[in-house]
C-alpha cells in the first residue's frame, strides 16, 4: 500500500525538493519516513522553526551545489593533479563556504540556534588565496611563480623573432612569393612560396596548398629559433604542472577539512530547504501530543491554490476516536480527510503545516483506502479492490494508527455496502485507532449515533446558492438535499410528492415543505419535424435520357442535346452551342425527344464528332494507320 502516492505526499515531497540545493538534502527528503521518537521529531520542527526566523530576517542563504566539488576533493585525495577549471571550482566552493559562515555569523545577533553552525566552517582562506592568485580565466597566471613568468617572457620573444626573420625572407623573395603574409602549419611558421621558386629559399617544406601551386615552407633561420621555441614550452608545461600539482597537494591536505564542512552545508540545507517550504506555505508550527489528540484551526491542502482552498477546523481526540463524514458528492468530504492526514504526516516529518494553529498527536502508521482502485492486472472490481484493501488495512492497524477510508462499502448493492460498512466501523472502533470515514448510508449515521467514541460530522451546504461550503460540521450528520435542490431548481410537486412517498413512504409527503406551491412542468414543444413530401401518383422524375435528345439547361434556360447518357452518378453530358458540359439531370428538361428530331438509323456521330476524327474512324475500319482520334477534354 503506497500510502504517500493515494493520499498525493510524494507531490508535497517533489515541492519540498525542489527547494533543496544539495544531492544529499535532496536524497534525503526522497528517502524520509515520519519520525517514531518524539524527542527527536521535535528538535526537527524546533529546527525548521529556527531555519525559517533565520531567513526571515537575512534572506535566502548562498548555498550552492557541491557534487562536483566533493568529485574533485576525491581526485585530489587519490593523487590527481587538479585542472585548472577544478581548481576553480574549489575556489567557488571555498568563496561560498566563507560566505555562508559570514551570513551564519550574523545570524547570532539573533540568538538563532542555527546560526552557531557557522563555527564549525574552516573556509581555508590560504588555499583560496592559492588558487585566486594562480589561477585566473581557467588557465595558470602569468604570475603564478617567477619562473613561469620569466619563460613566458622569452617564449613571447622567441615568437616575435620568428616572426621577423619570416618577414624579412618574404620581403628578401618578394617575387617568389604567393601571398603577402606568413601563416602558421602544422605548428610551424611558414612563407607561401610558388612551386616553381622552391629552390631559390633556403628552408623545409611543411604543406602545399589544395592546388599544389603554393609551398608553405618554413625558412631555415625561423627553423632554429622553433628548436628553441619547443625547448621554451616544455619548460613551460613543467612549471605549470608543478604549480598544479603543488596546489592540488594542498586541497588533498585539506579532503578532512572540507568533509567536514560539506556534512555542514548539507546538514543546513535539509534544515533550511524545510523552513523555505514553511514560507512557501504560510505555514505555522505544530504542537506534537501522544495523546491522541488532534487539533487543527483553519487547515489547508498543502498543493491547492490558496486563493481557493477554503480553510478547514478540524477537532478530535478525548472521548472521540472516529469520525463518520456525510454531506453531498462535491462537497469537498474526500480533500477534507486528505488535508487532515497530509497535515498531520506533514508534522510527523518534522514540517510546518499550512494552518493557523495546530495540535498533532503522533502515529505508530498511516493507513487508508481512497479512490477508485480497480485493478486490470488482477482481474478486480472496484468494490473487490475496495475491500482488499480495507482488510490490509485491519491487518495491520493497531492503537496508535490514524486511519481514513472514502466512499466506505460503496461499490456494490446499497444493502449490503451498508452492512459490509458498519461491520469494518466496528472492527475500527474495536482497534482504538484514530479514524476518519466518508459514506452516504443513512444507516451508518445511526451506527455513529449509538457507538461509543464515533462521532457524526457533516459537509456543510449552502441552500440559498445551492452551492457546498466545503465547511466541516462536527456533531451533526449530514442530510441529503437531493429534494429540496430538485424543489428549488423548479421540479414539479407532483414529481416530488412521487419521488417522497417512492422513498420514504406516504406519510413523508405531508412532512415536507415544498417550496413553490403548485408548481407544474410547462412543456413549451417548439421544435417540430418536418416530414419531407412524397410526389403526387403519376408524376415521375425523369432520369433517363436518350443521345440526341434536345434539353433545355437550368437556370440559364440554354438548348442543348444530349451526348452522353445519364451515368451511376446522375450525371449526363450536353452540347450547347459553344461548348460540352457536364451536368446533374435534375438541372435538364426534355424539350423534344430525339425520335421526333432524327431518323431511326441516324449517325449522331455527324453531330458531336470533328470531320477529322470522323475521317480517321473511317480508315481505321479499311486499313492501319496512324493517326490518333483526339476529343476535347
Amino acid at each position: 500500500m503506497n500510502i504517500e502516492k493515494q493520499i498525493e505526499f510524494d507531490k508535497v515531497k517533489e515541492r519540498w525538493e525542489g527547494l533543496a540545493v544539495t544531492e544529499y538534502a535532496k536524497e534525503k527528503i526522497r528517502a524520509l519516513s515520519f519520525y517514531l521518537d518524539e524527542k527527536e521529531l521535535r528538535k526537527q520542527i524546533r529546527d525548521t522553526t529556527h531555519g525559517r526566523d533565520l531567513m526571515e530576517k537575512l534572506g535566502n542563504p548562498p548555498l550552492q551545489n557541491i557534487t562536483e566539488a566533493k568529485e574533485i576533493w576525491l581526485d585530489a585525495e587519490k593523487g590527481s593533479c587538479l585542472t585548472p577549471y577544478q581548481l576553480e571550482r574549489v575556489e567557488s566552493v571555498l568563496v561560498s563556504v566563507k560566505r555562508l559562515k559570514e551570513y551564519l555569523d550574523r545570524g547570532k545577533m539573533y540568538d538563532n540556534p542555527i546560526a552557531y553552525y557557522g563555527e564549525e566552517f574552516d573556509a581555508l582562506e590560504e588555499l583560496r588565496e592559492e588558487i585566486s592568485r594562480q589561477i585566473r580565466g581557467g588557465v595558470v597566471d602569468d604570475y603564478a611563480s617567477k619562473e613561469l613568468g620569466q619563460i613566458r617572457k622569452q617564449i613571447v620573444k622567441c615568437e616575435e623573432q620568428m616572426k621577423r626573420k619570416a618577414d624579412q625572407v618574404m620581403r628578401s623573395h618578394k617575387e617568389c612569393m604567393a601571398d603577402h603574409f606568413c601563416t602558421l602549419r602544422n605548428g610551424r611558421l611558414c612563407v607561401p612560396v610558388r612551386k616553381e621558386c622552391k629552390l631559390k629559399v633556403a628552408g623545409s617544406v611543411i604543406d602545399k596548398s589544395a592546388t599544389g601551386n603554393t609551398l608553405f615552407m618554413e625558412p631555415a633561420g625561423v627553423a632554429k629559433q622553433y628548436e628553441e621555441l619547443q625547448l621554451l614550452r616544455i619548460d613551460e608545461e613543467n612549471e605549470v604542472y608543478r604549480i598544479l600539482y603543488t596546489l592540488s597537494a594542498m586541497a588533498a591536505e585539506s579532503t578532512d577539512v572540507m568533509n567536514k564542512n560539506f556534512e555542514v552545508v548539507e546538514k543546513l540545507d535539509f534544515i533550511l530547504s524545510k523552513g523555505k517550504f514553511s514560507m512557501d506555505l504560510d505555514a505555522a508550527e505544530p504542537s506534537i501530543n501522544t495523546e491522541r489528540r488532534i487539533i487543527l484551526k483553519d487547515a489547508r491542502h498543502p498543493l491547492m491554490d490558496k486563493k481557493i482552498n477554503i480553510p478547514l477546523q478540524f477537532e478530535m481526540g478525548k472521548n472521540v476516536r472516529g469520525i463518520i463524514i456525510t454531506g453531498p458528492n462535491t462537497g469537498g468530504k474526500t480533500v477534507a480527510i486528505k488535508t487532515i492526514m497530509l497535515n498531520c504526516l506533514m508534522a510527523q516529518c518534522g514540517l510546518h503545516i499550512p494552518c493557523k494553529e495546530a495540535d498533532i498527536c503522533m502515529n505508530s502508521s498511516y493507513l487508508c483506502d481512497i479512490g477508485d482502485g480497480q485493478d486490470i492486472t488482477q482481474n478486480l472490481s472496484t468494490f473487490s479492490s475496495h475491500i482488499k484493501n480495507v482488510l490490509e488495512v485491519l491487518r495491520e492497524i493497531d492503537r496508535e494508527s490514524l486511519v481514513i477510508m472514502d466512499e466506505l462499502g460503496s461499490g456494490t448493492d446499497p444493502a449490503e455496502g451498508m452492512g459490509i460498512a458498519i461491520a469494518i466501523l466496528e472492527e475500527l472502533r474495536k482497534s482504538g485507532a484514530a479514524f476518519l470515514v466518508t459514506t452516504h448510508y443513512p444507516e451508518v449515521k445511526e451506527y455513529a449515533e449509538q457507538a461509543q467514541d464515533i462521532m457524526n460530522a457533516r459537509m456543510a451546504f449552502d441552500k440559498e446558492t445551492l452551492q457546498p461550503s466545503y465547511q466541516m460540521v462536527l456533531g451533526e450528520a449530514g442530510e441529503s438535499c437531493a429534494f429540496y435542490i430538485a424543489d428549488r431548481l423548479g421540479m414539479p410537486n407532483e414529481m416530488l410528492r412521487v419521488a417522497i412517498e417512492a422513498a420514504y413512504g406516504e406519510e413523508a409527503v405531508g412532512a415536507y415543505s415544498f417550496q413553490k406551491k403548485d408548481a407544474v412542468l410547462q412543456r413549451s414543444g417548439t421544435n417540430r419535424i418536418i416530414k419531407s413530401r412524397k410526389p403526387k401518383d403519376g408524376v415521375k422524375l425523369r432520369t433517363q435520357y436518350n443521345l440526341g435528345d434536345s434539353v433545355m439547361v437550368y437556370p440559364d434556360k440554354k438548348i442543348g442535346i444530349v451526348c452522353e447518357p445519364v451515368n451511376k452518378k446522375g450525371v449526363l453530358r450536353v452540347q450547347l452551342p459553344d461548348k460540352k458540359i457536364y451536368i446533374n439531370h435534375k438541372r435538364v428538361k426534355l424539350h423534344v425527344a430525339a425520335a421526333e428530331l432524327y431518323p431511326e438509323d441516324y449517325d449522331f456521330s455527324i453531330l458531336f464528332e470533328t470531320a477529322a476524327n470522323r475521317k480517321i474512324k473511317h480508315d481505321m475500319e479499311r486499313k492501319y494507320t496512324e493517326e490518333i482520334i483526339r476529343y476535347d477534354k
